[in-house]
């Protein structure tokens, strides 16, 4: 298992470019794949969390589903680290917005995750450790935005383990306590990387805003999911060179 296949993933060590794209949808998965890349491969089917690898202006990238909630993405996020040499990882994903300063359809690039899972603490040897992005990458996907005129902005979420939670007060609490938005991935991701010494950045898009009970359109989702896939694959870009 050294150098693949594991359990999850049926590839080779080799198949899965260095950058690899990280959204937790298989069908999102496959559109990234189909809409940007060129020379597109499968390189995994294994229940059902497809991955592709192919080139963005001549430099490989993959994209690998994870699934929902730190349990399923701790996997591939492992797995690929490991046993694939994957050392950047970028997350395109959702989330529901926690603050007045965020509106359906806003990228937030997270700086930080607080989160209730104790699969963290547990990856953390029973120590409370900020789970923070890596830096040039936060701020090259903020030049990025910058130079494409997509507004984007940097801030704090909150990973939950649950997504049909007993109450509903912890996202007043959040809220005012300067958290953007709440996801079920992004502290497993960077906690995952510090752990195995590689990079990682999230980005997501508001998809619902809890504040003012709003939920995106189909159509805007697609839009906006645009844009931070540009972002994603500038940075990508960047991170190559």
């Amino acid at each position: 298992m050294e150098n693949g296949p594991t359990p999850h993933l049926e590839g080779q060590r080799g198949d899965y470019a260095p950058i690899t794209l990280v959204p937790g949808d298989p069908k999102r998965a496959r559109f990234i794949a189909e809409e940007y890349l060129d020379d597109i491969r499968q390189v995994n089917s294994v229940r059902g969390a497809d991955g592709y690898t192919g080139l963005f202006n001549g430099l490989p990238i993959s994209v690998q589903a994870v699934g929902m909630g730190i349990p399923s993405a701790a996997i591939y996020y492992t797995e690929l680290i490991r046993f694939y040499g994957v050392q950047t990882l970028i997350r395109v994903g959702s989330c529901g917005g926690l603050s007045e300063s965020v509106r359906l359809g806003d990228i937030i690039c997270a700086s930080g995750a607080g989160t209730d899972s104790a699969a963290i603490g547990t990856l953390n040897g029973g120590l409370n450790l900020p789970s923070l992005p890596n830096w040039e990458l936060l701020a090259s996907a903020m030049q990025v935005a910058e130079e494409k005129g997509i507004n984007v902005v940097a801030g704090p979420v909150f990973t939950s383990d649950l997504f049909y939670g007993p109450s509903t007060k912890i996202f007043e609490q959040l809220g005012r306590r300067g958290i953007l938005g709440v996801e079920m991935e992004v502290a497993g991701l960077y906690t995952i990387a510090a752990v195995e010494g590689v990079n990682a950045l999230a980005l997501l898009t508001v998809s619902d805003d809890i504040v003012r009970n709003e939920v995106m359109s189909s159509k805007d989702r697609e839009n906006t999911f645009h844009e931070m896939i540009q972002i994603a694959l500038g940075v990508a870009s960047k991170d190559s060179g």
